[in-house]
């Protein structure tokens, strides 16, 4: 299975669907705050949850070297911090390195995995409280924005000018965001009540049940058939085990990917559900599997 992380260097010019995704977004976002005071606050749940949560997708394709294959400025489109909380080169390290993992899943060697690594793990009711969809979904956010101040002070710890190179630029980024939303009168606690959360809590709806520890393939990555219009929010990482195989695929050719090598994606991935209907129905007050990772590990996680 190809993994990684850099697309090929060979592209077909400019990934124009994309470059229209990202004026969409941005330019929603703009329209969402600039008019926040004509819509209910149920509109602007839906609609701000939305945008941030199709961020999140957009940035998950520059990651991956779309829309236009130069890194500089596919980092540019996906760059501008709109959920505030988690720096665009944390996550873009995190997620070279857990498509670069041998051991997808693993919990020493994937900064992705929601497993852990030992019972005595200290932070245990991190995952514990996470490992149903709702809990995932009340407690995913908060618990997300606590994880990552614990690991950022742990990484303080050992290389601080790394932690400064890394977050004096994303505060930059954040602060005329946060001006624009006090000029439109939209207020940072609204905003992050009414539209990061909302849209964080989507970001995790979809990855509750992209990996398993016990699924056969390098990838350990499940397929959700049927994505809906979660497919479009997700940017058809419904078909993860698909995304795997080939992370330097565009998301609008995906599908057709997927419907072309369907029968061997679907046998490798070892599981797929037909919905997130499906999802919600078997998971919302059950866990989804063991909060352990079932491979051996006779020190604490290195990340605790």
């Amino acid at each position: 299975m190809a993994a990684p992380s850099q697309p090929p260097h060979a592209r077909r010019g400019v990934e124009w669907p994309t470059v229209a995704l990202a004026a969409a977004i941005y330019g929603g976002w703009l329209a969402l705050t600039w008019w926040h005071a004509a819509l209910p606050t149920i509109a602007i749940v839906a609609i701000g949850g939305w945008l941030i949560a199709w961020q999140g997708s957009l940035q998950h394709e520059t990651i991956h070297g779309h829309p236009t294959g130069i890194g500089m400025l596919d980092d540019a489109i996906g760059y501008p911090p709109l959920a505030l909380w988690l720096p665009y080169p944390l996550y873009r390290r995190s997620h070279i390195a857990h498509h670069a993992s041998a051991r997808i899943t693993d919990p020493v060697e994937d900064p992705e995995s929601r497993y852990l690594a030992t019972d005595a793990a200290p932070w245990h009711w991190f995952a514990a409280l996470q490992s149903t969809l709702v809990g995932r979904l009340v407690f995913g956010p908060p618990l997300a924005v606590l994880a990552l101040l614990r690991d950022e002070r742990v990484r303080w710890r050992r290389d601080s000018s790394a932690v400064v190179r890394d977050w004096l630029p994303h505060l930059l980024a954040i602060a005329p965001i946060l001006a624009w939303l006090d000029w439109t009168g939209f207020g940072i606690g609204r905003y992050l009540l009414f539209v990061v959360y909302p849209g964080m809590a989507l970001t995790l709806l979809r990855s509750f049940a992209e990996h398993r520890a016990d699924l056969p393939g390098p990838a350990r990555a499940a397929t959700v058939r049927h994505g809906g219009v979660f497919a479009l929010l997700f940017l058809n990482n419904n078909l993860h085990a698909a995304h795997h195989e080939r992370p330097g695929v565009p998301w609008y050719r995906l599908p057709a990917y997927h419907r072309h090598h369907a029968a061997r994606l679907e046998a490798l991935a070892g599981r797929t559900y037909r919905s997130y209907g499906e999802i919600v129905r078997r998971f919302a007050l059950r866990r989804h599997d063991a909060i352990l990772h079932p491979a051996p590990h006779p020190a604490q996680d290195a990340r605790e």
